[in-house]
């Protein structure tokens, strides 16, 4: 017996002319942004980068959306134009404040504010994202290029900007790794939750792929602790099983995880499961588990706002 379902065209939605936004442009740092943030691991992990671009291996960023509320969009596309970047992993709301802020220069709104009177997320140009999500799966996109193409084949005032404009431009891979129901845009009555899937999945297999370039290679882990080491488990095995029929090997490659947690000077062995750590998948999956057969790994606690940068400058140092 079917279940009733929620009727999207009761919906009222809204201008974004109409939202008070918590972040604009002027969160975003320039390149030569102040040098305020030290570690002894980032030469390190900048110079395993340029080596992995001289090798041709993969260089893979993952991150959580806040990184790019954290205003580091100059340095994430700098990156990306010296091909110490190879492919962007994000979430589904990495995109949307991508779009948004190329679109009207500003994103975020107050869960708070907003929740209370069910406007939260109800915004007709966000929206408008699930329309280019759609028409990129027609052409065979997954979700990331359908919506970079988009904003690059756009009028939007502030597209220079965007990371997946970029990425377009370049001829990278962004992928966006989503669950249906967490991003706001799939509140909206144009919502096609076929599209949404079968552009997500593409994008995990473009991820799959390109992790079987991982020999020699680097992972960067920013602020994702579900996402990108779930993500990253599971196309590694793919990658993996495919490498073991070939008689090749995918283990000798460093991974680095940027967040704010404190973790124990020791982190290259997993938490006892009597510490709540033990749960912190970018520990046990990115730091320990995945790089035993010949890996390197590196933790890096700090802000965003300042680790990204620091990476962006020894990166460049190197080059």
């Amino acid at each position: 017996m079917p279940f009733p379902l929620f009727d999207r065209s009761r919906l009222l939605v809204k201008p974004l002319a109409e939202r008070q936004h918590d972040l604009t442009l002027d969160v975003l740092l320039p390149l030569n942004s102040p040098a305020d943030f030290a570690h002894p691991s980032i030469p390190l992990i900048a110079e395993r980068l340029t080596e992995a671009r001289d090798r041709g291996a993969a260089r893979i960023l993952m991150m959580g959306a806040h990184v790019l509320r954290a205003g580091v969009q100059r340095h994430l596309i700098d990156l990306m134009e010296r091909g110490l970047v190879s492919l962007v992993a994000m979430n589904g709301a990495g995109p949307i404040h991508d779009w948004e802020f190329a679109r009207i220069g500003a994103s975020t709104e107050s869960v708070a504010r907003y929740v209370r009177t069910g406007e939260f997320g109800l915004w007709r140009e966000t929206g408008e994202l699930n329309d280019a999500i759609r028409a990129g799966v027609t052409d065979g996109c997954g979700l990331g290029e359908a919506v970079g193409r988009a904003i690059a084949e756009s009028n939007f005032p502030h597209k220079e900007v965007s990371v997946l404009a970029a990425a377009h431009r370049l001829g990278i891979p962004v992928t966006a790794h989503i669950g249906i129901g967490y991003d706001i845009i799939h509140e909206h009555p144009n919502a096609d939750g076929a599209a949404l899937g079968q552009a997500s999945y593409t994008d995990f297999l473009v991820f799959a792929e390109h992790v079987r370039n991982l020999e020699g290679g680097v992972v960067l882990n920013f602020g994702t602790a579900v996402m990108g080491p779930e993500v990253y488990l599971k196309a590694l095995a793919m990658a993996r099983n495919v490498a073991h029929q070939e008689g090749k090997r995918i283990a000798k490659f460093t991974t680095a995880v940027f967040d704010l947690i404190p973790l124990d000077d020791d982190y290259h062995r997993q938490a006892a499961k009597t510490d709540p750590r033990y749960y912190y998948r970018p520990w046990k999956t990115i730091l320990v588990r995945t790089v035993a057969d010949g890996g390197e790994s590196f933790y890096v606690q700090g802000d965003h706002r300042q680790t990204l940068p620091a990476v962006w400058r020894a990166a460049a140092g190197c080059d």
